[in-house]
Parts: C-alpha cells; structure tokens; sequence
C-alpha cells in the first residue's frame, strides 16, 4: 500500500502545534478557510467543511475518529467530499497526526497511509499537504499563515 509521510520539526510547543491541528479558528487559517467539526470523541464523526465548489459549506474531508490523545495524536478515517469525486469511487484512507516533544521544539509527523491502489486523490494530496504542513508550523511558530495565492 501507498504512504505519504512527513515530520518536521516546529520551533513551538505540542500544546501550540496540537492547537494548530483542533482549535477551529487555527484549523480554518491553515486550511484555506475549512473548518473542523467533530465532538473529539473517537468513533464519531470528523469533518474539514469551509469554501469550495459546493459553496461556503462544501465538505471537503470526512471520516471517522480513530485516536485523540492531546498533545501526541490525531488519526482518523479520511473520504474526499461529494464534490470531489466526479462520479467515481469514494476511497478510504487513514490520516495520523503525531507529536512529540523534541528538546525545545515539536516533531511533527504526518502519516497518509491505507490508500487504496486506484484511489485518484494520493497526489493531489501529495502536493496539498506541503503547504497545509508548512502553514502549520508558520503558524505554530509566528502567529501567521504563508500567502499561496490561489491553491485550486
């Protein structure tokens, strides 16, 4: 199976990166508008809904919460929204954010991994979590987000 993986390395603390990654206010910044709905709770419901084709509500992501440990791990279940998928197979994967405290600064790892072998969306996915990493620990580390124009 296919995986995307990334650490990197966030002169911030867990409690400021993992803050990036919950507060709906620091998510909306770091994914273009999109904000994140679900109680934390695993077995429930987790959305990414912001602008987009479908309008001001479109989803974007959805899945099912796997794991919420505060300050160590985010992993759930991952399907493109509706808008997406242009008639096709609505694919599964699994994304897993993890922390870790490293002297004064934060390791930041992202696992993109059970992709499908057909699922169409492992490289435009490839090619967004560069800037929604690099957003992350912009804003971890000044307050701020990066400009990239236009990401569609």
């Amino acid at each position: 199976m296919k995986e995307l993986k990334y650490e990197f390395y966030i002169g911030a603390t867990p409690e400021q990166v993992w803050e990036c990654l919950i507060s709906p206010d620091k998510v909306k910044q770091i994914y273009y508008g999109s904000s994140i709905r679900s109680s934390f709770v695993v077995g429930e419901p987790l959305e990414y809904v912001g602008p987009g084709a479908d309008g001001s509500e479109t989803l974007h992501v959805y899945g099912t919460l796997l794991e919420f440990t505060p300050r160590e791990a985010l992993r759930f279940t991952h399907k493109v929204g509706p808008s997406y998928l242009k008639g096709g197979i609505n694919y599964e994967s699994r994304i897993s954010w993890l922390l870790a405290p490293v002297g004064g600064c934060t390791k930041l790892t992202l696992i993109h991994d059970e992709w499908h072998p057909e699922d169409p969306s492992y490289g435009p996915s490839d090619s967004a979590w560069w800037q929604i990493l690099s957003n992350i620990k912009t804003l971890a580390e000044t307050g701020g987000t990066l400009d990239f124009g236009s990401w569609k």
